[in-house]
């Protein structure tokens, strides 16, 4: 009896084991028959459509030409311009929306009066529709009644084409945009903040340590992992930001901010080119998946050393 006991519950331990090693599949499948239907289908569509010539007018009816798009692209400048510009923007939008979102954060940890109330202003440009942070941001860069030339003016400096003038084209959709994103940084890192321990802290002040030592000595490693998978995440995001560049400067002035995903709207509707659209697309996943695999080989190198 006691054998047979054993036995038993031996067989349950194993089925328990069996079930937990199916677990891990059976709760991602919903979230990959998703991906799958929602994602990759089109996914794979749009890569077929880089290899044939379809028009606009006829989305059906494209004939394969191999790697010529691709062929094309790489042999026009218009490409490279539009991946630099697509590079300038993206980093000046992750650092800017780092940098400031990280300070925020900082500055409304501590208790203090009004804390409630600071939380949540810094959390409504994230709200605010894109469109109205567009209209928004053309009233501000107006050339004649916009608020930043009245700063301009009243300081002696003089006005700014802010969206006519091909060098501050890119600087003025990168300042929008930071200050669009950076609430979502001031959210993430805020929350790891809240996980650093009191103690380690109040131990580095007793010792003598400043605020600016505490912070580099005890709050960055904590928050650091956090950054880093937020920064990941908003260059991604910067490479397929399309609204507010489009709804602010249309691509131009003069092409100034042409990122790749304006660069495809143009390629598909207005050039109805469907086919050169999908090639270009196609140029900027493989940027973003060249971003992520980057990301995640110097992240394994790091916890390795």
């Amino acid at each position: 009896m006691a054998v047979a006991a054993a036995d038993r519950r031996r067989s349950n331990r194993r089925s328990v084991r069996k079930k937990i090693e199916w677990a891990p599949y059976v709760f991602a499948s919903p979230g990959a028959l998703y991906l799958l239907a929602l994602m990759a289908v089109p996914l794979g569509r749009g890569v077929w459509l880089s290899f044939t010539d379809t028009k606009l007018l006829n989305p059906n009816g494209g004939d394969v030409v191999g790697a010529e798009n691709y062929a094309e692209l790489l042999g026009s400048g218009k490409l490279y311009d539009s991946i630099l510009t697509t590079v300038l923007y993206s980093a000046g939008t992750v650092v800017g929306a780092l940098v400031l979102g990280t300070v925020a954060a900082l500055s409304i940890n501590d208790r203090f009066a009004g804390r409630l109330l600071a939380r949540t202003l810094l959390t409504l440009p994230w709200a605010v529709p894109t469109v109205a942070v567009a209209l928004v941001f053309s009233w501000i860069y107006n050339v004649d009644s916009g608020v930043a030339n009245r700063g301009l003016r009243s300081l002696g400096i003089g006005e700014v084409g802010w969206l006519t003038d091909p060098s501050m084209g890119l600087v003025s959709v990168t300042l929008a945009s930071v200050w669009k994103v950076f609430p979502f940084v001031t959210l993430v890192v805020l929350a790891a903040l809240q996980s650093v321990p009191a103690e380690l802290r109040e131990a580095a002040s007793v010792d003598g340590a400043n605020s600016m030592t505490i912070f580099r000595a005890v709050v960055l490693p904590h928050i650091s992992p956090t950054m880093r998978i937020v920064a990941l995440l908003m260059t991604i995001w910067s490479f397929r930001r399309f609204e507010i560049i489009w709804l602010l400067t249309g691509g131009g002035p003069a092409n100034s901010t042409n990122t790749i995903v304006i660069n495809v709207y143009r390629e598909a509707f207005q050039n109805s080119n469907l086919g050169m659209a999908a090639a270009i697309g196609v140029i900027g996943l493989v940027m973003a998946i060249a971003v992520t695999v980057v990301y995640f080989i110097a992240d394994r190198r790091r916890e390795i050393g």
